[in-house]
């Protein structure tokens, strides 16, 4: 069952979610999607973005949609790609902004967001598998209900988080966050094809502002090491 790969952090703060008819319906059929289709990311990384985001260090959180649908790009973390991939349009337009945002922020040549995670950045896919070829495939399976819960969570468990809602689709999301205990940042999707402005929005300062302003440390937003 893939809820065994859930962190044990996770895992206790999620347990009376996981128990629910809905997520075992769920986990039975992701299950069978992994043995019998190619389905993205690969199984041991499906919840990566927990794994390397202790629920206890969550200060921000970034909402996707679904992963990557091609070969080799999707590794359990939303708009991150393995080392070595092409960066992929939305990915070059977020280090584009930050480049613009943040002085001396060096555009990487990877697009691999790990770091990110490490200090206590959520890169959470609403849904979070998919199959091949097939972007939104998995969307009826009921990982939104259960990424859902984890932003009700996070809300309610949690005091000043950022949380950073890019598109129509994740800005939806802000109907779950507690306003008054957290910050909602919004913008347009990164992607070159999305209406409205992603370009400006200095999400990646303001976030580190609101922090600071808490008493809680930055996130250094740099990818390159030296």
């Amino acid at each position: 069952m893939i809820s065994e790969q859930i962190p044990a952090d996770w895992f206790s703060v999620l347990s009376h979610e996981i128990k629910k008819p809905y997520f075992v319906e769920l986990s039975e059929k992701i299950d069978i999607a992994y043995l019998s289709k190619e389905v993205f990311p690969p199984k041991k990384d499906l919840f990566k973005a927990l794994q390397l985001c202790p629920f206890e260090s969550v200060k921000v959180v970034i909402i996707g949609q679904d992963p990557y649908h091609g070969f080799g790009q999707a590794h359990g973390l939303c708009f991150s790609v393995n080392a070595g991939q092409k960066l992929p349009p939305s990915l070059k337009n977020i280090f584009k902004e930050l480049s613009t945002d943040l002085p001396g922020f060096i555009i990487p040549s990877s697009g691999n967001l790990e770091a990110w995670a490490h200090q206590g950045v959520l890169l959470l896919n609403s849904i979070m598998t998919v199959e091949a070829g097939f972007p939104g495939s998995h969307k009826q399976l009921g990982w939104e209900q259960f990424t859902n819960a984890i932003i009700r969570l996070i809300s309610d468990k949690k005091e000043n988080v950022v949380f950073l809602l890019w598109g129509i689709y994740a800005a939806a999301k802000s109907e779950l966050v507690d306003q008054t205990r957290h910050l909602v940042l919004k913008a347009a999707h990164p992607s070159p094809l999305a209406r409205g402005a992603f370009f400006g929005c200095r999400h990646f300062s303001l976030t580190n502002k609101f922090l600071a302003d808490k008493g809680l440390k930055p996130v250094n937003w740099s990818l390159v090491s030296g």
